[in-house]
């Protein structure tokens, strides 16, 4: 009885393994549904991978998702929106990307130019936004309304939280303009960190997509860090760290604190997991696991997909961030699904 029970048991999870394992597949993360919806379109309509990841990221630029994609938000401390964002092919490994992209709404289409149409990699700050516009892209402001709120509001607190430290004057308490102080103090203060990256001023929409015959592309788009020291990249338009592709093995996105994050090449690592053979989501838990020996208390998530169609995601247990949110679409669905896991 016992052993037909645990029988039972097999099936059925090896049922909702197949059920889950489905090609094409679109995995995004965070809640961004019309992102998904779209890039599973275009695969739809006989679109290449790349182009499901850039129209799909196109969408959340355009939808200004959770203020954190796109124009509108996210202001510097100058009180400018910048953009980062890259793409990959992971049948050739190319890569495109763009960092401080100035006065420029599509950065993840510029990024694919940039494999398109240079021998580059990687374009940054107003060289790339010059570069955009030999493309085609429209000079477009960036600021609205409520990103000069958000800045005028973070300058009447003393341009609390800031990223600085060892300066003068006391940058806990003022706006600068700082100078470097003699004495540097080189530990992390990992709390103060937490308390300026959280979930709720920073996510970046971080895209795998996989086709039926298994080939991969990846991609990112973001406004990056509220209040970020101008010049500032992050994680998202750094191949290995924001996403990764490989059609031998799989696709891997981060999101979160990615001045932490990218130190670690979580995605990079994610997909040589999988490339062991490692699940998807273990594969993700390993890569948060490392993370938080050095950043206990950091705030990131990772997405990761195999070329079988299996997928997962796991993120780091902090204060006020106890799940994480992603998007899938697979053929063994009927519309975007909004998945939901505890972080670890």
């Amino acid at each position: 009885m016992a052993a037909g029970g645990g029988l039972r048991f097999l099936l059925v999870a090896l049922h909702m393994a197949a059920a889950s394992a489905a090609l094409p597949l679109v995995v995004n993360t965070w809640a961004f549904g019309k992102a998904t919806e779209t890039a599973w379109r275009v695969l739809q309509m006989g679109g290449s991978e790349l182009d499901a990841v850039e129209k799909g990221c196109t969408q959340c630029e355009m939808d200004q998702c959770d203020g954190s994609v796109g124009y509108g938000g996210s202001p510097d401390e100058s009180g400018e929106t910048t953009l980062d964002a890259m793409i990959m092919d992971g049948n050739t490994m190319e890569v495109g990307a763009v960092a401080d992209l100035r006065r420029v709404k599509n950065a993840i289409g510029v990024a694919r130019k940039v494999i398109e149409h240079t021998k580059h990699t990687l374009l940054v700050g107003e060289s790339a936004s010059l570069f955009a516009v030999r493309m085609g892209f429209p000079y477009e402001d960036l600021t609205t309304p409520k990103s000069l709120s958000m800045f005028s509001e973070w300058l009447n607190q003393s341009c609390q939280p800031n990223y600085w430290k060892n300066v003068v004057p006391d940058s806990s308490k003022s706006c600068g303009p700082y100078k470097k102080t003699e004495k540097v103090i080189c530990k992390e203060d990992w709390i103060s960190s937490q308390r300026r990256i959280s979930i709720h001023n920073h996510d970046t929409i971080g895209m795998i997509v996989i086709g039926e015959s298994g080939t991969v592309a990846s991609g990112t788009s973001t406004n990056g860090a509220i209040h970020k020291i101008p010049g500032r990249v992050g994680d998202s338009p750094i191949a290995g760290a924001g996403a990764y592709a490989d059609s031998t093995a799989g696709g891997a996105a981060a999101t979160g604190d990615g001045d932490i994050m990218m130190r670690f090449l979580p995605s990079y690592q994610a997909v040589e997991y999988m490339r062991m053979g490692t699940d998807p989501t273990v594969a993700c838990q390993k890569v948060i696991s490392r993370i938080r020996k050095y950043a206990p208390k950091f705030f990131g998530a990772v997405i990761c997909a195999n070329t079988t169609g299996s997928y997962g995601a796991a993120c780091n247990k902090t204060p006020g961030f106890t799940q994480f949110h992603f998007m899938v679409y697979n053929p063994s669905l009927s519309q975007p699904s909004e998945q939901v896991v505890d972080c670890i």
